[in-house]
C-alpha cells in the first residue's frame, strides 16, 4: 500500500482543538491514531480535545504519562489513550493490553515509536510540530489504509 499524507497548518490551540473535534465523530471501533512530535508539540492537547468531544459528560482528561493508559467510555465505543514515552520495550505494550484495544476500541497512542513492529498498519499517524508563530502548529497526517481517504478529505475541506 502506498502511504498518503497531508499537512495542515494550525494557527492556534483553538485550531488544534477544531482538528481533533472534526476528526472525533468519524472514529470507529478498531481505529488507531498515532500521535508523534517533540515534547510540547501538542499531542496531549490534541488527544484531550478529541476525547472530551466524545464523552457524554464533561470529565477531566489527564495526560497518561504516569499511568501509561487512561480509558474512557464514549457513546459507541471504549476509548484508550496511551503515552508510551516511558516504555523500554514493545513487549510492555502487550502487557498493557493495547493489542486487544487496537481491535476492540478506539486507541490514541502518544510516542508510537515505542510500539516497534506492533504499530497497526491501518493506523492514522498525526505528527505535530511547532509552526511559524509561538502558538501555531503543523499537523502532518499520514496513512496507508484506504478507510482514511474520505475522512481526511473531509478534514482538508474543513481547514482548522
Amino acid at each position: 500500500m502506498l502511504a498518503k499524507n497531508i499537512t495542515l497548518s494550525l494557527a492556534s490551540p483553538a485550531a488544534t482543538n477544531k482538528l481533533a473535534t472534526t476528526l472525533a465523530p468519524q472514529l470507529k471501533i478498531g481505529d488507531t491514531l498515532l500521535l508523534s512530535g517533540p515534547i510540547g508539540s501538542g499531542k496531549t492537547h490534541f488527544a484531550r480535545a478529541l476525547i472530551q468531544s466524545l464523552l457524554r459528560a464533561i470529565e477531566d482528561v489527564p495526560s497518561p504519562s504516569f499511568t501509561l493508559v487512561q480509558t474512557y467510555e464514549a457513546e459507541n465505543f471504549d476509548l484508550w489513550h496511551a503515552d508510551l514515552y516511558r516504555l523500554s520495550s514493545p513487549d510492555e505494550v502487550i502487557e498493557l493490553g493495547l493489542l486487544d484495544a487496537f481491535d476492540q476500541a478506539v486507541t490514541l497512542i502518544e510516542w508510537p515509536d515505542c510500539l516497534g513492529s506492533l504499530k497497526p498498519a491501518s493506523a492514522l499517524s498525526i505528527t505535530l510540530c511547532q509552526g511559524d508563530e509561538d502558538q501555531s502548529r503543523f499537523a502532518e497526517l499520514s496513512w496507508q489504509d484506504n478507510k482514511w481517504d474520505v475522512r481526511i478529505k473531509e478534514l482538508a475541506n474543513d481547514p482548522a
